[in-house]
């Protein structure tokens, strides 16, 4: 049986604890009540931001008295004196320092009758706005929040980002808001636009500590106008994986991102697809291995239409896609209609289910050879063109690819042409993905353990020496990986 591909919506935003909103504070007033030390930096946070503050207090400290004298940025006003209703009158945003609840509902309450968004420092019942980490690479600028639910899991969240993110993307996040007028301003198509973003974007991740030159933006604009001549898309074809998305290449996390179409397998799981662009219309392939799938020739048809009307089509494959993923007869059928083709590898399903077992696939002492073999042909059965010799070498590692309908075929297969029933052997399903399912036995077993075990999604079989010091475990990979409580 066979089906068609069909389009699916891009997955709803999961619920938001709070909106995450950048306000443009320069040259607005501003109201800080309070002189307190949790107030200073409040205070200059907001002028960083290009706002006028005025700060009320009666008594404020001596850091506040020091900012005021010398603010590293934006303007602050000090006023002796403590807050009225009548200073929060056509401010853009009021933030209070009280220590005492009553004081802080009063300021919350004036505030809001005002129609002036207002946050009280550590008092998230008066809040209706909360401030987060801040990662400041302006004008890129990060924020981060945890609702006030795990104040220090966010600053290491921060921590982390910082080390992660270049200083340099300051530059060219200000070259990108120098040059935005002009390539608003050319004569190309949605697509091309797109693109002298994406090879901006490419090159500022490359060489992220280097100045962009200002001849860059006419080479960008060249590439950009090309795309736009030729008004024809580009096909990528990205390997997912097995299925963590954390194990997603960068390069394919931006394909992922700038693509207008996905066309993805049925194997490739909803996490992967959750780090493409929202606004990329998604397409299942339905490809699989056991039951109704699309055939090659419609998704063929399918990825070059699309690349002909202009889009970048991803064609996104679980695994890699150059390892049993038929990406050659896609290739050659996008390259007979003149459609550019780009290949991202991806970490491939034996490469992710030998690291989930910790086991070398080439162990020195076992393996003297590394063989990939497909277990499922062109009418679903056992290729009959398999090299029995080879896959009963005992000094090869051997991995089995789609053998959930023809392992036993398979296994029966092993033994008569010469090879030990007791051969270590491991079926995989799952491979790296929180459901993952490892069952181990021996070639000659294996078939009835896999019948008696409820397993879905994709399977490998791995057999060979090197996998006799696997650990005789059965469980999913997420619950071997918890740690025991204390």
């Amino acid at each position: 049986m066979s089906r068609r591909p069909r389009a699916e919506r891009a997955a709803r935003m999961a619920p938001l604890a709070v909106l995450p909103v950048f306000l443009k504070l320069k040259g607005r007033r501003v109201i800080v009540a309070g002189g307190s030390e949790a107030a200073v930096w409040k205070a200059e946070l907001l002028a960083a931001a290009g706002a006028d503050v005025a700060v009320l207090a009666d008594e404020p400290c001596p850091a506040m008295l020091d900012l005021v004298a010398a603010p590293p940025a934006g303007s602050i006003a000090l006023h002796h004196r403590a807050w009225t209703p009548a200073d929060l009158a056509g401010a853009a945003f009021a933030i209070g320092a009280f220590e005492e609840d009553e004081a802080a509902g009063a300021f919350a309450a004036a505030a809001r009758a005002a129609g002036v968004p207002v946050n009280v420092i550590d008092k998230p019942a008066f809040c209706d706005v909360q401030f987060g980490g801040i990662v400041n690479r302006s004008p890129l600028v990060i924020g981060i929040s945890t609702d006030g639910a795990a104040p220090v899991f966010g600053q290491a969240v921060r921590a982390r980002i910082e080390a992660l993110l270049p200083q340099g993307f300051s530059r060219w996040a200000e070259a990108a808001r120098r040059w935005r007028r002009r390539v608003q301003s050319l004569d190309l198509p949605f697509q091309a636009r797109r693109r002298f973003w994406e090879l901006f974007s490419e090159r500022a991740m490359a060489t992220p500590e280097a100045m962009p030159p200002a001849c860059l933006a006419i080479s960008l604009e060249q590439g950009a106008r090309e795309i736009g001549a030729a008004r024809t898309g580009r096909i990528v074809l990205v390997g997912a994986g097995p299925g963590d998305p954390e194990l997603l290449t960068m390069r394919a996390v931006r394909a992922l991102q700038s693509a207008d179409v996905i066309v993805h397998d049925d194997l490739v799981p909803p996490a992967v697809l959750d780090v493409a662009r929202r606004e990329a219309e998604r397409i299942s392939a339905g490809k699989r291995g056991r039951g109704p799938s699309c055939r090659q020739e419609d998704i063929n048809d399918l990825v070059i239409r699309l690349a002909a009307e202009g889009k970048h089509v991803v064609r996104l494959k679980a695994g890699d896609p150059m390892i049993f993923g038929r990406a050659g007869e896609e290739i050659a059928a996008a390259e007979a209609r003149g459609i550019p083709v780009e290949v991202v590898p991806g970490i491939s399903a034996a490469q992710g289910a030998a690291a989930s077992l910790k086991l070398s696939l080439t162990h020195r002492d076992h393996a003297r050879r590394l063989q990939y073999v497909t277990a499922h042909g062109r009418d679903g059965r056992l290729p009959r063109d398999l090299s029995w010799p080879a896959l009963t070498d005992p000094a090869a590692s051997t991995i089995v690819y789609m053998p959930g309908a023809t392992w036993h075929e398979l296994a029966a297969g092993l033994i008569e042409t010469g090879m030990s029933g007791a051969t270590p052997a491991i079926a995989v399903a799952n491979a790296t993905r929180p459901d993952e399912v490892r069952i181990h036995g021996t070639i000659a077993d294996l078939a009835g353990r896999l019948a008696a075990r409820a397993w879905s999604g994709p399977l490998l079989i791995l057999y060979g020496q090197a996998f006799g010091a696997a650990p005789q475990d059965d469980i999913a990979a997420a619950l071997s990986a918890v740690p025991t409580p204390v």
